[in-house]
């Protein structure tokens, strides 16, 4: 999206601008955050990382 900001603009109509701009963006990425605490792990994460590599 292109936004022109002309010049002499006050800083009341760029921030008003700017609170237009997150309202029409919408985020694409995942919500990380419904995932947390969802595992429980019996060893040490890097421990598995670890005994993953070795497998190679």
């Amino acid at each position: 999206m292109v936004m022109t900001l002309k010049q002499g603009a006050t800083k009341k109509s760029i921030i008003s601008m700017l609170e237009n701009l997150d309202k029409e963006v919408k985020s694409k990425g995942v919500d990380v955050y419904k995932y947390v605490g969802k595992i429980s792990l019996k060893k040490d994460a890097l421990n598995i990382q670890k005994e993953l590599r070795d497998e190679w």
